[in-house]
């Protein structure tokens, strides 16, 4: 067998790429990396273990997924899935159709979160629980190499019973956690799953040479009946499956049983659990078992069919006290599934005579979204089940101080002292968790050696806070969970000092490494207070260097990667460093080869200049100075954002109680102004004696950091010194000044504010603009600046012109600080969207990037104005958004007919002056909507003033007679693929929807799989060898109906098309389309070059502009607007930009020149297409049955 360092997720999909023919895949977090790596393993024309290549086909949805699983299946071929919480859900009724059909198969299952309250892509049985019912045999996984070994357990007994199975394994703590695996041979595989069980299956295959009915309905009579048929197949699964692990042990001498028993064999405490925190367990009864007490665990493996016979057995004899462990909640329920299934068995034994005596049985919740299981918390079961009066439900792990079910736990350690832990502390997309991966692979490839590595991370983007845990030792590491104890600490990024304790897992002695813009001498007083003196009194070595400067000077922008890593190799005496600096070589060679050679030789020469520059600190025997950490939140924060937002920024979310939290998960909006995460230590910086005010940099700012302001000169007055003015550049508005405001401690440093100043000031030969970034570590000046700045008013929404990018920088964004990637291509025009109609917009969000920006904890981006009034944003799910949107138009359209039917009624009452005018004002223009606002605020005052159901009736609708702006917002994942069809009804239905799609032609948020927009040629995971087909176009489509406003937009190309775009979409009564181009990390380009490469798209035809409005065919004339000139640029320029496509050219130059052809055949057809309807008379196009 071959010892690998891999996760979770290969590990199963090692063994259920071999073993099948067909993957019929769709991506959802956490299970994306099997399918994917099953992709990538077809491109590389690796064969199954029957010596075909399989196909690997990915489907719109988790639901066709499951409908080509199932065809497939019954057409006799080896096939499989893998997925993860709602997408196991829609998976449900193939399920049952697959298990009712007795038909062999395993689908993988990285189990998952569901969304309830709240989305979270994190770990724990919840949709494992969704599907016990299906018919589905359930075999659990507790650790990476048991992914791999159930895996083919799995295999071996779906073909022998007939009984389809869901494997599964925790998501994240199993499915991400890197450790050291033997690997099963395609030989023991064979020898497992002999080909005579793959023909007994392709013999029950529908075909014309056999052909039979399956899938028939059937009535009262034979129903009932046909379902009891298949009670001798589950009840000989639980010994096809025990004698498959017999199999398997004879095979490879690791021994599975369907439950296991570990402890005191005479134990008179015992849990019952499943899953990784069988592992835990494992080590805390150990511990307790050393000290003499009689506990024990009993670990289950197969849970459906459940194996009553081997769990009675399991139990002693001599258990008094049961407490059972779940991973899951079902609210209402007497108690969790596993809970209810021990319960019933120890029961039904126990009234039948089969077991003397029945135990006191408890049930527990613990580990909920991957929260936190550690040995001292079984401990904590343990004292609880001891008690005299154990708590019959408990949760383990929270503070539950409303139900009071949460039990107490101790502070212990219980890991191996030969073990070596470290932490590091970084930002996503630095490039941190990758070398930490890359670490763990060259130290476990270290004879003797065993390692593991879990990486903790929110689900924001780029630039959230990540922390690594590495462990490395002598003896295999059964350890899921967070390091205690760390003897290394590197802390990659200077603001996370500042903001949290980075040093709580030290201890004494513990080697701390920190990427410091200060020269050494210096760094240590720059420390805040609290940290210095852990430094001093457990005796800490502390190491510096200033990665980024290297990493610049090395031509590697802000990753600083490769300079940390060779540091950690450098200091932490894991190896000898001669050894440790070429492992790292190998490595880059290894991880980068496929970008290129220069991105080789820069990481390489990274590694050489890192060495130079590291120095060790000496520590003084005393704190200097009283620097403290940075306050999470301002003290005036909203008491909500103090009491439970600020514990969250400050990693101290896991002991908020449950009081604490919203109820419904209704959260507080715009809470993101108060994180200042201070990512970059370069920001924009505004140079106001070259800026011409046009407002280019404002309007492409994706987190808006950049805003403007007009205002007499006399508001100048008590300004700090340093506040930057200028004389206002436009005509009508003299003595007033001009400030362009840079948020400089919410600036990622992206640099699109550079790539649109359109200013090159003389002499500077074009190296400067009127805004350029510029290292500022000291943002105390900034802050004083900031606060200023926010007193003077913000400009009056009537005094701007909302028809030019100039005037739009005065409106104020209602959508702020985001946490997407630096540069990102689709957030401004979700502020775009803010300025225009924040104050009256609902927003339905697809479940993708914009979701998560948008709505994840613990800050929201989504803000409101000084009126309080903002956008009101919900995401339902992935595939239903369209829906979801349309649910709350019509909801709208029926309080606003009841709100003008109320009002009507109470016109005696109120008066018509008051009637009329909100009755009959048009709402059209943005003078329209002002007064309108004015009139309805005026008519709630009146009404709270009155009493009356009728006065009630009419308050709680009154706000639907301002004109409600409701716009359905997703990415092309959504739009393209799940939620087609949705979007498709919706767009037919008439109805007044706005829909913008943020096109980054490709999954973003799963990890950059391949949509049904990412166009040819282009690769992507799902299309690891180049995507052949070309991208859907889905403006034609939407065109086609005749009533929807359509348009294709990219803000770097056009900004004033896209403007334009914006205001008819939403002016128009009925259904609009916005398809947004976006740029993407996921494109493989240089961010800050974002804005470059929209145009290039644009020239070379690839996103030609166009808008089509059904107003103008209305009025006699041509609806189809041609906005982009016709490609002038060979289409080969944009793809030699992108990585995405120069992937394809480096691994099959044949294939990429074929493709590119294909492409720019494409381009110019599409063209001329678009060229001919620009063309054509308005009788040429559908008409609008409604307007006529």
């Amino acid at each position: 067998m071959t010892r690998s360092i891999v996760d979770g997720n290969e590990a199963a999909a090692s063994v259920a790429y071999r073993l099948n023919e067909l993957c019929s895949i769709y991506p959802i977090t956490p299970s994306s990396t099997m399918a994917e790596l099953a992709d990538e393993w077809v491109s590389q024309g690796r064969r199954n273990v029957f010596g075909t290549l399989p196909t690997v086909i990915e489907m719109q949805s988790e639901g066709g997924a499951a409908g080509a699983l199932h065809g497939a299946l019954q057409g006799g071929a080896m096939s499989t899935s893998f997925t993860a919480s709602q997408g196991l859900l829609l998976m449900i009724p193939n399920m049952y159709k697959i298990a009712g059909e007795l038909t062999s198969m395993v689908l993988h299952v990285a189990a998952r979160s569901l969304a309830a309250q709240g989305l979270s892509i994190f770990g724990d049985h919840q949709d494992v629980m969704a599907v016990r019912q299906t018919g589905f045999a359930l075999l659990s996984s507790a650790s990476v190499q048991e992914a791999h070994d159930m895996a083919a357990v799995a295999q071996m007994a779906t073909l022998r019973s007939r009984i389809p199975f869901l494997h599964f394994f925790d998501g994240f703590r199993t499915s991400h956690e890197l450790n050291t695996l033997e690997m099963l041979s395609d030989d023991d595989l064979r020898a497992l799953c002999p080909v005579d069980l793959v023909l007994e299956h392709r013999r029950r295959a529908l075909s014309p040479e056999n052909p039979y009915i399956r899938g028939t309905a059937q009535n009262p009579d034979t129903y009932f009946q046909s379902r009891e048929t298949v009670n001798t197949f589950y009840a000989n699964t639980p010994g096809i499956v025990a004698d498959a692990m017999d199999a398997f042990a004879a095979r490879t001498g690791r021994e599975y049983h369907l439950v296991e028993y570990h402890g005191d064999p005479e134990a008179t405490d015992v849990i019952v659990i499943m899953g990784s925190g069988a592992q835990t367990a494992g080590q805390a009864i150990d511990h307790l078992v050393a000290q003499g007490r009689k506990v024990g665990m009993v670990q289950i493996r197969l849970y459906r069919p459940f194996p009553t016979a081997d769990l009675l057995a399991a139990i002693p004899a001599s258990a008094q006290r049961v407490a059972i462990l779940d991973r899951t909640k079902e609210p209402g329920s007497g108690g969790e599934p596993l809970f209810l299934d021990v319960m019933s068995a120890l029961a039904e034994a126990h009234t039948a005579g089969r077991r003397a005596n029945l135990p006191l049985c408890i049930g527990g919740r613990y580990g909920l979204s991957s929260k936190e299981f550690t040995p001292a918390m079984v401990v904590g079961i343990f004292d609880e089940l001891g008690s005299p009066g154990p708590r019959p439900r408990f949760t383990v792990g929270i503070n539950d101080d409303v139900t009071m079910t949460s039990i107490p736990y101790p502070d212990l350690d219980v890991e191996d002292v030969e073990t070596l832990r470290a932490v590091f502390y970084g930002l996503g997309s630095d490039g941190t968790v990758g070398a930490n991966k890359n670490t763990i692979k060259i130290l476990g490839a270290q004879p003797g050696t065993y390692a593991q590595g879990y990486f903790v991370y929110d689900s924001k983007k780029s630039g959230s806070r990540t922390v690594s845990h590495l462990r490395f030792g002598p003896r295999p590491i059964t350890a899921p969970y967070l390091v205690k104890e760390a003897g290394f600490i590197g802390c990659h990024h200077w603001s996370i000092l500042e903001r949290v304790d980075v040093l709580k897992t030290a201890r004494q002695g513990t080697v701390l490494l920190l990427n410091a813009p200060y020269p050494p001498e210096e760094v240590f007083g720059h420390l805040p207070a609290q940290m210095q003196q852990r430094i001093i009194d457990l005796g800490i070595e502390l190491y510096v260097i200033d990665a980024n400067a290297v990493a610049r000077a090395a031509g590697m922008g802000n990753r600083t990667n490769t300079v940390l890593q060779t540091c950690f190799f450098a200091i932490s005496r894991v190896m000898p460093r001669a050894d440790a600096i070429n492992a790292v070589k190998k490595s880059i060679q290894k991880t980068y080869g496929r970008r290129g050679p220069d991105v080789v030789a820069k990481n390489e020469a990274a590694v050489d200049a890192s060495l130079a520059d590291l120095h060790r600190v000496f520590v003084p025997a005393e704190v200097i100075g009283d620097k403290q950490r940075l306050a999470p939140v301002p003290l005036g924060a909203p008491q909500f954002v103090r009491d439970v937002t600020a514990r969250m920024l400050m990693d101290e979310g896991d002991d908020l109680p449950v009081s604490a939290l919203p109820v419904d998960g209704t959260y507080p909006s715009g809470t993101t102004q108060y994180e200042k995460r201070n990512i970059s230590d370069i920001i924009a910086v505004w140079d106001e004696s070259s800026c011409i005010q046009c407002g280019n940099c404002a309007f492409v700012c994706p987190h808006a950091v950049i805003r403007a302001k007009y205002y007499p000169e006399a508001a100048l007055e008590g300004a700090p010194e340093g506040f930057q003015t200028a004389p206002l550049n436009a005509a009508g508005l003299p003595g007033s000044a001009y400030t362009l405001q840079v948020y400089a401690e919410d600036c990622t440093g992206c640099g699109l504010c550079v790539e649109a100043c359109p200013v090159k000031p003389l002499g500077t030969m074009g190296a400067r603009k009127a805004i350029n970034l510029a290292p500022v570590l000291d943002r105390s000046k900034e802050r004083e600046n900031i606060a200023f700045f926010e007193k003077i008013l913000i400009n009056k929404r009537s005094r701007v012109d909302f028809a030019t990018v100039r005037g739009v920088q005065y409106l104020e964004p209602l959508f702020e600080f985001s946490g997407a990637c630096s540069g990102c291509g689709e957030t401004p025009y979700l502020k775009l969207l803010t300025q225009l109609f924040g104050g009256r917009a609902t927003v339905a969000n697809a479940t993708g990037c914009s979701s998560i920006y948008g709505g994840n904890l613990p800050t929201t981006p989504w803000s409101r104005n000084k009126y309080g009034r903002g956008p009101a944003w919900s995401n339902s799910l992935f595939e239903d958004n369209a829906e979801f949107g349309l649910g709350l138009r019509l909801a709208a359209d029926l309080h606003t007919d009841l709100a003008r039917r109320r009002l009507e009624e109470m016109r005696p009452i109120l008066g018509d002056d008051i009637c009329d005018a909100i009755l009959t004002d048009p709402q059209k223009l943005e003078s329209h909507l002002s007064r309108q606002r004015y009139r309805v605020d005026e008519l709630k005052v009146i009404l709270d003033g009155m009493e009356g159901p009728q006065a009630a009736d009419l308050r709680s609708v009154a706000d639907h007679l301002l004109r409600r702006s409701v716009w359905i917002v997703g990415g092309d994942g959504w739009a393209y693929d799940i939620g087609s069809g949705g979007l498709d009804h919706v767009l037919a239905s008439g109805r007044n929807v706005n829909v913008l799609v943020l096109d980054t032609e490709v999954y973003s948020n799963t990890g950059g799989q391949a949509s049904k927009a990412t166009p040819m040629g282009a690769v992507a995971k799902f299309a690891a060898a180049g995507k052949e087909t070309i991208a859907k176009d889905l403006a034609l489509q939407a065109i086609a109906y005749g009533n929807v406003y359509v348009a294709r937009v990219a803000m770097g190309a056009d900004p004033q098309q896209t403007l334009k775009a914006f205001r008819e979409a939403e002016a128009y009564d009925g259904p609009s389309l916005i398809l947004a181009y976006s740029h993407c990390i996921a494109h493989g380009i240089d961010m800050k070059k974002g804005l470059d490469q929209q145009y290039m798209a644009v020239n070379t035809g690839h996103w030609p502009l166009m808008r089509y409005n059904p107003v103008l065919r209305n009025e006699g004339r041509n609806p189809f607007l041609l906005d982009s000139p016709r490609p002038r640029i060979p289409l080969a320029k944009y793809h030699e930009k992108e990585l995405r496509f120069r992937m394809l050219q480096n691994s099959d130059p044949e294939t990429a020149a074929r493709m590119l052809k294909t492409g720019q055949e494409h381009v110019w057809r599409r063209y001329r297409d678009y060229e001919q309807m620009a063309g054509r008379s308005a009788e040429e196009f559908a008409t609008d049955a409604r307007s006529e």
